[in-house]
């Protein structure tokens, strides 16, 4: 009897799912929104695998009733959506897509950081309005941003994404710092303390993975030390910074602006008070969309669930721990 895997939502890369379809019998959610825990448990439950996105919510609730499932790929590098615990407790080991979205993620945070330094998005909107008049052509103190060249960027967190970053920054001509929980050595970057990074550095770009020693690591207390007029860029995960507290620091003019792609809450409530401030560049969640990229995350999808159906050890296991409970 062929293997049944259950795809919450449809994702690019045929090629891959081609491959996952010869050995397969497969579904595919046809939901057009992120999908419910019913919705999960319904197309999950007599499923031998489960490839599902970062948005899907994967608990130890929905486990015990996926009596079948033998492997999980996220198609993300994070996996703050799946209870790695219950999974491992169970023997399922979860896979996902370290490394295929580095250098793309990477690109977004530069573009995040430039067009926040020089106030693209204001910039936008200035002309989409009409306030580009010929009596307004132009004015030697309209929209001044921040050089970058010569500039200080401080990297928090100094993985395969942060050290992509600190490449693109010294392309700039860009004194980097670094802070990593775990010392690295990376060349042409300083590695300093926290404080020290976010004293000395114009520019902070958040590199860092959710946990319990990251969650709000950018508090109140953290934007105070940053210099007056610094920039912060988040591609990593919204939940790293206090947004009541970057709100504070934008309105009050401590920051000069911010690049944000991840928030506490996604998507962004319709009231939220960031989409009030002029000094803010707001993406959802693009980090890692290009088509090349998703395609390749797809495909290290499907690596990780063949592996895990056949037995193998996945090629990218967010849990390795799980072999351990499986053979003691």
């Amino acid at each position: 009897m062929r293997p049944r895997v259950f795809i919450t939502r449809n994702v690019p890369g045929e090629d891959a799912l081609a491959r996952l379809r010869a050995s397969c019998d497969v579904t595919i959610g046809t939901y057009s929104s992120i999908l419910t825990a019913e919705e999960i448990l319904h197309g999950a439950r007599e499923a031998d695998a489960l490839l599902c996105l970062l948005t899907d919510r994967i608990d130890a609730a929905l486990l015990t009733q996926c009596a079948r499932l033998r492997v999980i790929a996220s198609c993300s590098v994070g996996v703050d959506h799946i209870d790695l615990a219950a999974a491992t407790q169970r023997g399922i080991p979860v896979g996902h897509t370290p490394g295929v979205l580095t250098e793309t993620t990477a690109d977004l945070a530069f573009a995040l950081l430039l067009a926040a330094a020089r106030r693209i998005g204001e910039a936008d909107r200035f002309v989409r309005t009409r306030q580009w008049t010929l009596a307004r052509r132009w004015e030697p103190d309209l929209l001044l941003g921040k050089d970058l060249f010569g500039a200080t960027l401080g990297i928090v967190g100094l993985g395969a994404i942060g050290q992509a970053v600190a490449r693109r920054a010294q392309g700039f001509g860009m004194r980097v710092l670094a802070w990593n929980r775990t010392p690295k050595c990376v060349e042409g970057v300083e590695c300093v303390s926290f404080n020290t990074l976010l004293a000395e550095s114009d520019f902070v770009s958040l590199h860092v993975a959710l946990g319990a020693e990251t969650k709000q690591l950018i508090d109140e207390a953290a934007l105070a030390r940053m210099q007056p007029g610094a920039v912060l860029v988040n591609t990593a995960r919204g939940a790293v910074v206090d947004q009541g507290a970057l709100v504070s620091a934008l309105r009050s003019g401590k920051l000069a602006a911010a690049g944000l792609d991840v928030f506490e809450q996604e998507p962004l409530e319709t009231d939220s008070p960031l989409l009030q401030l002029e000094n803010v560049v707001l993406a959802p969640h693009i980090g890692s969309a290009s088509d090349a990229t998703r395609r390749r995350m797809t495909a290290a999808s499907v690596e990780n669930l063949l592996a895990g159906l056949t037995g193998k050890p996945l090629p990218h296991c967010a849990n390795p721990t799980v072999y351990a409970v499986k053979n003691p």
